[in-house]
């Protein structure tokens, strides 16, 4: 028999509950803590993936770790490029305080330590609805220390890497520039990026609603650091090819120069300038006349340092001996309604006359007995029309065109550089012919200690044939004695073009440039020099260009060690010979 609960005594008030009822409520009450129960341990041991993986989600991050970027050495193991830590600042706009006074002062300490206006950086902070902003990227380090000791909630930094290039405008061109993600953009930066970035490693780790880390999960790939490269380049002779070049472009007034020095056997590239130049880590505000690499990016009709090729091919034909007369007079010669002419009347010369003159007449004269195919190949096997094979980001091929497509007149302008194009690069490497018997060898901006193998161009005895001549271009009654250097002897071959602009050429507008080896006898170094529109009242490349092959060489040479083998200095002729245009 049940008996009933009473909750009070008052017969009105009096109602009388089963107590069945009150032991099945907390039964029910029971069960339901047992199913909470269970659920809990379901959640959290036997089917947690799912709940897990939305954890993950909302917390879990993958963290990049930088490689360290590798060096960018000289030939001496002297840096040109390295990596040095970096503090990039960045900010939770909607946790920054701004309108407390305290922290407003700190946010003008901040602007202040980044030199950036107090307003850009408030526009940066202005957007709460962003849980994330880069504030600036890649400060100093010691400036990211002192930053982080401000203490300002909402504003953090990351630790990444940046580029200091010691050399600063004087190689800027060889060696190039990252940008702010420290992939490369220019030079041996871009060239070789993959080598020199290595592989960035990663990190698994639970950060909470802050973006702070909280901790570690998982594996940790630890990040391979870029490969060192050592380039071929010697910094000293960089410098000081860059800081003549820059001088000698300031005082003729000129619109740009290039240099370029290259080891004459081996190939490698000991120094490559252009002015102007730029520096490399303070890059606002560049332009295309500072970023361009001229040397190797810029090509022109060569002019009169192709003289040398067309002699030698009727050298080493047998057409012709150094001492063939040839008669240049009057002074001009008529091909298919076209005249050629010389600055003076020269008269008879031999062929060797002819390259100390730089007669174009005589050129063509000789030019005119050898079949167009023979002078295209011969230009072509000294690389002209052929796209360097240096692996420089930029390098050109220049232009020449098919032997089947010449006019008469074509080959004969061809003879002495005009209708053909080449970059000075290409120049220089091409008389690594007259240096190493007959051979022109690949160019490199590694250094290397293996010997170059070289393509067969003229015999040795043609080579060091037009070597003398060369050597007589630049002495007395040549058109480049200005290239005579204290102590050693030099050969070399000047050149002045005009510019052309469109269809035709520009009435004032020149490129003068002076190509050349030493010492004579056993060649060490190829040094090649353009001036880009002189226009202070000279315009040859015997007077603009020679005296910074001159002074190059012989700083060069000094460099390396090399013995002089004159014991005075040359003497230099007080009226030089004018360059046939």
């Amino acid at each position: 028999m049940s008996r009933s609960v009473l909750y009070t005594s008052s017969p009105l008030l009096a109602s009388k509950t089963p107590v069945w009822r009150s032991k099945f409520i907390v039964a029910m009450i029971g069960l339901g803590f047992v199913g909470l129960g269970a659920r809990a341990a379901y959640v959290q041991v036997f089917g947690n993936d799912f709940f897990q993986r939305q954890g993950e989600v909302r917390f879990a991050r993958t963290l990049g770790l930088p490689a360290n970027r590798g060096k960018i050495l000289d030939r001496n193991g002297l840096i040109l490029a390295s990596s040095v830590p970096a503090a990039s600042i960045w900010a939770i706009p909607e946790d920054v305080e701004h309108e407390k006074p305290e922290v407003k002062a700190k946010l003008r300490q901040l602007a202040k330590l980044m030199e950036m206006p107090f307003a850009d950086l408030m526009a940066k902070l202005s957007d709460e609805d962003k849980t994330f902003v880069w504030v600036k990227r890649q400060l100093d380090w010691d400036v990211g220390q002192k930053i982080a000791a401000l203490d300002i909630k909402g504003i953090y930094q990351r630790k990444e890497y940046k580029r200091q290039y010691p050399e600063g405008e004087a190689a800027a061109h060889i060696v190039g520039f990252t940008n702010v993600e420290d992939k490369g953009q220019e030079g041996m930066e871009l060239a070789f990026n993959s080598q020199l970035a290595g592989k960035p490693g990663s990190r698994r780790v639970i950060k909470d609603r802050l973006g702070r880390v909280v901790e570690g999960v998982g594996e940790t790939i630890p990040p391979i650091d870029g490969k060192d490269m050592q380039l071929s380049i010697d910094s000293k002779v960089q410098f000081f090819a860059y800081q003549k070049l820059r001088d000698q472009v300031t005082l003729h007034k000129a619109k740009a120069g290039s240099v370029v020095v290259m080891d004459a056997h081996t190939g490698e590239l000991l120094a490559l300038a252009n002015y102007p130049s730029y520096v490399p880590d303070k890059r606002q505000n560049l332009t295309g006349e500072q970023l361009r690499n001229r040397a190797l990016t810029d090509v022109f009709e060569p002019g009169s340092t192709m003289k040398p090729f067309t002699i030698g091919l009727a050298l080493e034909s047998g057409r012709v001996k150094p001492e063939t007369v040839i008669d240049t007079s009057p002074g001009r010669i008529n091909i298919t309604g076209s005249t050629i002419s010389d600055t003076h009347n020269y008269g008879a010369l031999t062929v060797e006359g002819v390259i100390q003159k730089s007669s174009n007449v005589g050129t063509t004269k000789l030019a005119m007995q050898m079949p167009a195919k023979e002078m295209w190949e011969t230009f072509s096997a000294a690389g002209f029309g052929q796209k360097p094979q240096i692996g420089f980001p930029g390098a050109i091929s220049g232009r020449l065109r098919p032997y089947k497509t010449w006019r008469p007149v074509e080959q004969a302008t061809m003879s002495y550089g005009y209708g053909l194009s080449a970059s000075l690069f290409q120049m220089a490497r091409s008389y690594t012919v007259f240096a190493n018997g007959g051979r022109v060898i690949p160019a490199t901006l590694l250094k290397t200690d293996e010997p170059a193998v070289g393509v067969p161009v003229f015999s040795e005895r043609t080579a060091d044939q037009v070597r003398k001549m060369l050597q007589m271009a630049a002495g007395p009654g040549g058109t480049g004695q200005k290239a005579q250097t204290v102590g050693y002897s030099v050969g070399g071959k000047s050149g002045t073009a005009r510019k052309q602009v469109g269809k035709s050429y520009a009435a004032g507008k020149y490129r003068a440039w002076f190509t050349g080896l030493a010492p004579v006898d056993k060649p060490r170094i190829i040094v090649a020099v353009m001036v880009d529109e002189p226009s202070a009242g000279q315009v040859y490349g015997g007077l603009v260009a020679a005296p910074v092959f001159s002074e190059v060489v012989q700083q060069t040479l000094r460099m390396m060690n090399v013995q002089p083998d004159m014991a005075v200095k040359p003497q230099i002729v007080a009226n030089p010979v004018e360059e046939s245009l």
